[in-house]
């Protein structure tokens, strides 16, 4: 009795090992990707930029894509609108704050399949020192590619769309025709391209 009891968690064992191990580690090309943001100006047009250095891993679950992790940190001070005076306010504290806080992070807690492979990924957002839960949405992973190097790659997209003033980003200036200089919705959108992790 006792034996059979061993080889039925003997065997539960083995058949958990491969779930165990489907994860894959993927690194962000930061030099092939793209963390860009875009807000309202004016109330007559939308002002786009972007993160010059960031830096995070995908650990990605094939067999089970709940169970995939997401891990990013982004630096504060490379932002960039193509406008130095503009970056520089960007910067400074009446806006992130980029001395007090240098980094914005992202952490997933949640994965969640959606219609034809896209994906829900909820997570903590850190800017300027305040965390909110936010939702990404995240277009299918491309199949692997092998570049000329011998990496492997694969990429995505994702979106969401947060309220600066809900971490503490709340300058503005009231326009005489009305409204503000600056709107307060910020849409992200995300380009991500992944580097398969080299085996140990």
């Amino acid at each position: 009795m006792k034996s059979n009891i061993a080889r039925a968690i003997l065997t539960i064992a083995i058949m958990a090992l491969p779930s165990l191990a489907t994860a894959t580690s993927w690194s962000i090309d930061a030099d092939h990707s793209n963390v860009g943001f875009s807000v309202s100006h004016l109330m007559v047009s939308h002002v786009k930029g972007n993160f010059n250095k960031y830096s995070g891993v995908v650990d990605i679950n094939d067999q089970d894509i709940t169970k995939s992790t997401v891990d990013v940190t982004i630096d504060a001070g490379s932002i960039n609108t193509n406008v130095q005076k503009r970056d520089e306010h960007l910067r400074s504290a009446e806006f992130f704050d980029a001395a007090k806080y240098p980094a914005l992070t992202f952490v997933s807690k949640k994965w969640t399949r959606t219609s034809k492979g896209a994906m829900k990924v909820t997570g903590d957002l850190t800017i300027h020192g305040v965390t909110k839960s936010v939702v990404l949405s995240v277009a299918p992973f491309s199949k692997e590619s092998k570049d000329p190097w011998g990496n492997i790659r694969r990429g995505t997209s994702a979106s969401t769309t947060i309220n600066r003033k809900d971490y503490g980003l709340v300058w503005n200036k009231a326009l005489e025709t009305g409204g503000v200089a600056v709107g307060e919705e910020v849409n992200i959108l995300l380009d991500v391209e992944l580097v398969k992790a080299q085996a140990k």
